[in-house]
């Protein structure tokens, strides 16, 4: 989500990053050189960087003619993650690291919230609204951020009164967006068209961010902090954390699955960036950072997964300094389930004749309210 580095020039074309670190990362084969993503056109070549932050298109057979948004080009095609594009077709330029991990548990924690620290001082307030869900991600983001706290989710969904107790503790207001099942039609066409996509797990995530960020918006805030990329870094699924019985793994390690759960960041990214977008704010991400990223690679698989089950386990002791225990060791139910979205999705499809019995029956509902 290179959109929110705001320290970060476009030059030569290229978004979240100076032309000169780009070039230096590419001259070095520095994967991480101290950004939080970026892409566009150096020297006549496109470039987007190792995790997917900043999404690119291209026209096929054509990379002279490219675009931040699909529905910019006639054929587009996105550029890989890590990935170079020239008349000559594509190269890799980057691959994520695989540092030594840290020996010493407390180092570990030290460097994560150093880290964290960092990325979080880098970020201009100015204009800034957080997605808040009571969880140790945004948390951490919220907490050392002054700026309006926001959650979406239908009434005494998990969510919005996990979030209301979290923001409690930290002494922050929390701005409830209550959903309804109108919200709900009337948001899903603009997430599709955003996003390109119209599967039900997508739909499901992407709709309350959308909404969090279409209300924080329509209050006059441009950026949107979020806590993307925690999960994924740092060990955040039970899938992970269950490796390598778990056949939704082909690890046989957890540190190897925490590896394979990162590589689906570029999908992810892509899906959340131009949905945020739509909604009219620029996305910032702290916890996608670099220097987090460097961090997180780091962690041995004890230090992700305890052998109790504790996930994130390093994480939430970093942020304990300025994040209560009781936020910093909850845990927390997916997006699109603890704001009963998902279920609500459900409900309307059935209700409008997309029954359970038929083939991806949510999928179904959302592409009859694109064709509406």
């Amino acid at each position: 989500m290179g959109d929110g580095d705001e320290n970060a020039a476009s030059d030569d074309r290229v978004h979240g990053a100076s032309a000169r670190t780009v070039r230096a990362a590419l001259d070095s084969g520095d994967p991480l050189p101290g950004t939080r993503g970026f892409a566009g056109e150096l020297d006549g070549r496109l470039v987007r960087d190792v995790l997917g932050r900043v999404p690119l298109f291209a026209e096929t057979d054509d990379h002279r003619s490219w675009a931040l948004d699909h529905r910019e080009l006639d054929s587009p095609e996105r550029l890989q993650a890590g990935y170079l594009r020239t008349g000559a077709g594509d190269e890799r330029a980057w691959t994520l690291p695989d540092p030594p991990v840290f020996e010493d548990d407390s180092a570990a924690v030290d460097a994560v919230e150093t880290a964290v620290r960092e990325s979080l001082d880098a970020v201009d307030p100015d204009g800034l609204a957080v997605a808040f869900s009571g969880g140790v991600d945004s948390a951490a983001v919220a907490a050392a951020l002054n700026a309006p706290l926001y959650v979406a989710g239908f009434p005494d969904s998990h969510d919005v009164e996990a979030a209301q107790r979290a923001a409690d503790l930290l002494g922050e207001d929390l701005r409830v967006i209550e959903l309804d099942h109108a919200d709900l039609e009337q948001a899903v066409p603009g997430v599709a068209a955003a996003t390109g996509r119209t599967n039900a797990m997508d739909v499901q995530i992407t709709l309350p961010l959308y909404l969090v960020a279409e209300r924080a918006a329509a209050d006059g805030y441009d950026a949107l902090a979020v806590g993307q990329g925690a999960d994924e870094l740092f060990g955040g699924y039970a899938k992970v954390a269950h490796a390598p019985e778990d056949p939704r793994v082909e690890a046989d390690t957890v540190r190897g699955a925490r590896r394979e759960m990162i590589g689906t960041l570029p999908d992810q990214l892509e899906r959340d960036v131009l949905a945020l977008r739509e909604a009219g704010v620029r996305p910032v991400a702290p916890l996608l950072d670099d220097r987090v990223v460097s961090a997180a690679l780091r962690l041995p698989g004890e230090m992700l997964v305890t052998e109790r089950g504790d996930r994130k386990w390093t994480l939430r002791r970093a942020v304990r300094p300025w994040v209560p225990d009781a936020v910093a060791f909850r845990e927390k139910k997916a997006v699109q389930y603890g704001s009963l979205v998902a279920r609500e999705l459900d409900r309307l499809a059935r209700q409008d004749g997309f029954k359970r019995r038929m083939d991806d029956h949510v999928t179904q509902y959302v592409e009859s309210l694109i064709d509406e």
